[in-house]
């Protein structure tokens, strides 16, 4: 069927939203915050002149019309189209772009809809919200008007409530007509029935009277009894008649209602089908564009053509552009920002450069792309153990396989039979759900590739230091393909130390440093010139058919030499089609540039394979987009390969699909902190493959850390009480601060640990296991 990944949402940023250089802080928009006061006028293109004048009625099916849309703080609001159509309100940069492309799109039935002020509209559902302005209030009005009809519309077709009065139709006419026409032979038959039911019970009524005549007639005694037994026979007849057509009308009744429901429900497989057809039709004219793009691009008589049709178009090693849509937008959306830009390989022997195509953009010789002397030559990967640092080999043997991962089967008893009798706040997750490694592991395994880190600090030039560190963030998202069991979540103060400095010049520690919301503080020192830290909070939403994960927070890079100090943010983990359909994979595209906007490299590939990096000799301008953007196009020469993920060990199928790295993450060591996740029993009994043992000591676990928070819950209400502060949880290696690059409150290393592991003095440590 597929294979599980982690995907970036939004791979149209791709490495932009990863590696462009942080902006001011007064320009800086803080994690999921929403717009600015709202009262301000709407900024960008299309800010004169009317917005809306749909050409619908509110109370029609569709309704169209023009609406600003807050992005970002750097450019506001934008005008987009909007649509609202079938309870779904869908929103484009253009008219135009509603035959191929849809920027997002909310559900009605679940939105809870707001107006702030008098041309304000805040649509929220869930962990999405659309900050909407019309140009008027009575503009505004029309628009609340019929999102409030189309949400009313949508929850009565959720919740199976509506009827036939005309609020929703059938799937088609012929489908109407056949279904009033079996409902009208029922009701024909129901009628002849209550027909024979009256005449019965007439009939009956006269057969009694005569024989109650006949009971007072004088006869022989035994002639009267028999008369008697006649007449009660024919009351019980009477009686079974009537009850035949009371279930003859319930029948009815009852397939009248079961037959809206079929309606709905033929109904909603027709609509399936027909979004499913409207897909292919956008990818099948989105393939032709891009074909006729190639086409007409100058420069294709010789060399091959790639097609970047899922990036946004620069990484910058300045202040980079922010994207032109929120953080909100949607995640599969693989089409948003998407860059008109193509590459075509260029061969250097017959490259020559010719000064009428140049744009001025970029440029560069095929002589500087040499294969024996730059960084470049070293990027090929074969394994984790096999790393390209050939002179320093692993002075202890790692482990290289753990226990077979058992086969239980998951059904409802085996999770509930654990839960009964408990309060629901105190029901754990069972560890069926999970992998033997916690989250602290799993952040530590971002360092799968460090040797391409290492690589970086021997570039002289910024621009080919940044493919690397490009390069190396998106590799750490292999490491997710195949793993859609859940890590387990670090208690408070657990820590995970990965000490490889002697054998690949680097040490990692991870401190869980906060429980609500759970927050981990990462720091890595290498020995070979760089040092990395990170505070990472955690939060998933499942979508229905995608499941998200999205880390908040930022990742901090620097180089001892040059002081070249790098900050990208995660971008979102998404896992599609985890209930039916095949799951896929998005691409990363990208290109490098410089502080003065000169692009020297084109980088592309897959999250889950490898980066390829291209050197840019020429750009010129191609032909233009349906939007009206000019294209430019890349001449470059033969792509080399910087990362490429290492092969799955044997038999890691049967081994949570692990990689060689992660199979050594929760192997027993000496010295650890008494903190260290691999000390963790419920983890230790998992790997084991004892499952029950594993969920009782998980309980036990997480019950002594609810009363560890009761306390300390007591201690600040009595410290509130007694007019005092109460600092409540404090990070043992870790201290907060305001980072000066991207003015947000962090924890970074204050040091200490390794000096207490070389006393092995561990007292600080608190009893969490």
């Amino acid at each position: 069927m597929g294979k599980a990944a982690a995907l970036c949402g939004g791979s149209t940023r791709g490495l932009v939203s990863l590696l462009s250089a942080v902006p001011c802080l007064g320009c800086q928009e803080a994690p999921g915050a929403g717009p600015p006061a709202m009262n301000a006028e709407p900024a960008g293109r299309g800010g004169a002149g009317p917005v809306g004048a749909p050409p619908a009625a509110p109370g029609s099916d569709t309704y169209k019309g023009w609406l600003f849309k807050w992005t970002n703080y750097l450019k506001g609001y934008q005008r987009r189209w909007f649509v609202l159509s079938n309870g779904l309100l869908s929103y484009y940069r253009t008219q135009a772009e509603m035959a191929h492309t849809c920027r997002g799109t909310i559900n009605l039935s679940t939105a809870h809809i707001d107006t702030e002020d008098s041309c304000n509209i805040v649509l929220s559902n869930g962990g999405r919200t659309y900050h909407l302005k019309a140009n008027s209030e009575v503009e505004r009005q029309r628009w609340v008007t019929a999102l409030e009809l189309a949400k009313a519309k949508a929850i009565r077709m959720r919740n199976n409530q509506s009827d036939d009065s005309g609020d929703e139709e059938p799937a088609s006419q012929s489908d109407k007509s056949e279904l009033h026409g079996t409902l009208k032979t029922l009701s024909s038959k129901l009628e002849d029935l209550s027909t024979c039911n009256d005449l019965i019970a007439k009939h009956g009524a006269a057969l009694q009277r005569s024989l109650s005549e006949l009971e007072n007639l004088k006869l022989p005694a035994e002639s009267g009894e028999k008369i008697k037994a006649v007449n009660e026979r024919a009351t019980l007849f009477r009686i079974t008649s009537n009850a035949m057509i009371n279930a003859c009308r319930d029948f009815l009744d009852l397939a009248e209602t079961h037959s809206r429901k079929w309606q709905r429900a033929l109904q909603y497989e027709r609509e399936q089908r027909i979004r499913l057809e409207e897909t292919i039709e956008q990818l099948a004219k989105q393939h032709n564009s891009l074909e006729r793009a190639c086409r007409g691009a100058p420069g294709l008589s010789s060399g091959s053509v790639c097609v970047a049709n899922t990036a946004k178009g620069s990484v910058q090693s300045t202040k980079g552009e922010a994207s032109d849509e929120d953080e909100e937008t949607e995640y599969f959306d693989a089409m948003e920002d998407a860059p008109a830009f193509i590459t075509v390989t260029a061969d250097p022997k017959h490259h020559r450069r010719s000064g009428s195509n140049l744009s001025g953009a970029s440029e560069g010789h095929p002589e500087d792309w040499n294969l024996e002397d730059s960084v470049f030559d070293s990027s090929n990967q074969t394994s984790y153990n096999e790393s390209t640092c050939k002179d320093l080999l692993p002075k202890k043997r790692r482990r290289t396989r753990i226990p077979d991962k058992p086969n239980y089967s998951l059904n409802l008893w085996s999770i509930m039979k654990n839960c009964i009798g408990k309060e629901l706040s105190k029901i754990p997750m069972p560890v069926n759900f999970n992998e033997p490694l916690s989250m602290l592991q799993r952040l530590t395994e971002d360092l799968e590739y460090h040797e391409l880190l290492d690589k970086a600090v021997k570039c002289e030039s910024s621009t080919e230091q940044m493919c690397f560190v490009a390069a190396f963030s998106v590799s750490s998202y292999s490491t997710t393909v195949h793993r859609t069991a859940k890590p387990f979540n670090p208690l408070l103060g657990e820590t995970y130390e990965l000490d490889r400095l002697d054998e690949f010049g680097f040490r990692s520690l991870c401190e869980q440093v906060s429980h609500h919301p759970p927050a981990a503080a990462h720091h890595v020192y290498s020995k070979r010139g760089w040092t990395l830290w990170q505070e990472i909070t955690i939060a998933s939403k499942f979508r229905g058919k995608y499941l998200s994960i999205m880390p908040l927070g930022a990742i901090h890079l620097e180089f001892h030499s040059s002081g070249n100090h790098y900050v990208w943010r995660k971008v979102t983990s998404t896992v599609h089609n985890i209930i039916v359909g095949k799951l896929w994979i998005d691409q990363v595209t990208g290109v490098v540039t410089d502080a003065d906007g000169k692009a020297h490299y084109v980088m592309s590939g897959t999250w889950d394979e490898k980066m390829e990096c291209s050197k840019i000799v020429q750009s010129s301008h191609g032909s233009t987009s349906s939007e009206g953007k000019q294209k430019t196009v890349y001449q470059t020469l033969s792509p080399k390969v910087l990362w490429k993920k290492y092969p799955l060990p044997e038999n890691a199928e049967n081994m949570y699909f692990f990689s060689d790295l992660a199979l050594t993450l929760n192997e027993p060591e000496e010295r650890v902190a008494p903190t260290d996740s691999r000390l963790r029993p419920d983890q230790r009994l998992m790997e084991s493959g004892r499952w029950d043992e594993a969920n009782v000591e998980k309980q036990r676990l997480e019950e002594k850390q609810r009363a560890v928070r009761r306390r300390r819950e007591a201690e600040a209400v009595e410290a509130l009480e007694e007019g005092k502060d109460y600092e409540g949880y404090i990070p043992l290696w870790f201290e907060r601060k305001v980072d000066p690059m991207t003015g947000e409150l962090i924890c970074v290393y204050k040091g200490g640990y390794w000096e207490a592991k070389d006393k092995q003095d561990w007292s600080m440590c608190p009893d969490i296991f």
